[in-house]
């Protein structure tokens, strides 16, 4: 299993996905604003990853803490959770993360619980999270496996591997089942400019399992669906509305119009912690702008004239009618989302395989 993050007792180790796939190089954060810096610079990324990430990194800001009285490290960690909250907006899994360990810390501050007794809750909290994830990610993988073709070429857009959560993956987990429950999938990774995940990270980690996997530009995919090589697309996301649209890395939204066109079914997989049910549409989802640098510079050599004006948002948001179905850990959701979601969300034990509106 690619070692996404860890926590270890010097602090939470980071493979650097920025230095993939040349480099297996990994960080050391050993206090929460270095988790900060590891989470907004890109070197963890990934929705459930983030927010596995964050939990972390409040967990590690409150184990570190100097403070000697609960008022005192109540207000510290108001601080560590704001630092966090404000690396990237759109991930709504961040803001879970935060939320979990938080929450907990709370219960247990009422209780007037002992400092270090809560240091080694939210601890062991963050790190059971951690294994969660995984078995998230392998229960979509099983709900989801059928979904895709016996035989054929699947594609993904950017990163929804094991890179991008704390194992397995989520769109990649489901191609990951599909294989191990002997389907014969080869994989279209388009390389998902301008960060390059798909090219970079999907393609790295498909090839150390031994899965067929081919890179394309991204304005390729149009022309191969019109020749039928391509049978379904699954992507991840980071953030579904309560109607089911989903915003996913930039570029996912033209991805899903040329499915719709051309009669492929268009699947995206994530945890239950990606879907955001205080967000009704995808309108108010709000959307990161990065760094016109990732646009204008390419391994460090500028591609672009100087002065001309750059767009750079990280993600964009895919309508729910252009959406097949919605895999999940708890199952598969399908249209209409309004009516599914909520019922689904009402289960909280169950593990469905269908829930339709």
């Amino acid at each position: 299993m690619i070692p996404t993050l860890e926590w270890l007792p010097e602090g939470v180790n980071f493979l650097d996905q920025t230095k993939l796939p040349l480099e297996e190089t990994y960080v050391l954060a050993t206090d929460y604003k270095q988790v900060a810096t590891v989470i907004r610079d890109m070197i963890v990324r990934g929705a459930p990853a983030i927010g596995v990430s964050a939990a972390m990194g409040v967990a590690i800001g409150i184990d570190r803490s100097t403070a000697t009285t609960i008022s005192a490290l109540t207000e510290e960690i108001a601080v560590i959770s704001k630092t966090l909250a404000e690396t990237r907006p759109t991930a709504v899994n961040l803001f879970w993360g935060i939320d979990e360990i938080r929450n907990l810390y709370n219960a247990l501050a009422a209780k007037n619980t002992p400092i270090p007794e809560i240091k080694a809750a939210v601890v062991a909290k963050a790190r059971r999270m951690y294994d969660e994830d995984i078995a998230a990610c392998k229960q979509m993988g099983a709900h989801g496996a059928s979904l895709l073709p016996r035989e054929g070429t699947v594609l993904t857009h950017c990163n929804a591997g094991a890179l991008a959560t704390c194992g397995y993956g989520s769109a990649l987990g489901v191609i990951r089942a599909a294989i191990e429950r002997g389907h014969k999938i080869d994989v279209f990774a388009d390389e998902t400019r301008p960060f390059l995940q798909g090219a970079r990270l999907t393609a790295w980690e498909l090839m150390k399992d031994n899965i067929p996997t081919t890179v394309l530009c991204d304005n390729m995919a149009a022309h191969l669906m019109s020749k039928g090589r391509i049978q379904a697309v699954i992507v991840g996301a980071d953030r579904i509305a309560a109607n089911g649209d989903t915003a996913n890395k930039i570029g996912t939204y033209g991805v899903a119009i040329l499915a719709k066109e051309h009669g492929i079914p268009f699947y995206v997989a994530a945890p239950w912690s990606t879907i955001d049910v205080n967000t009704a549409h995808g309108d108010l989802i709000p959307i990161e702008q990065r760094n016109p640098r990732e646009v204008t510079h390419a391994n460090g050599k500028q591609m672009t004239p100087n002065g001309v004006a750059i767009e750079n948002p990280a993600f964009d948001v895919t309508p729910a009618r252009y959406i097949t179905a919605i895999i999940t850990e708890r199952g598969v959701l399908r249209a209409p989302y309004d009516q599914s979601i909520p019922q689904m969300a009402k289960q909280e034990t169950a593990q469905p395989e269908l829930v339709s509106g």
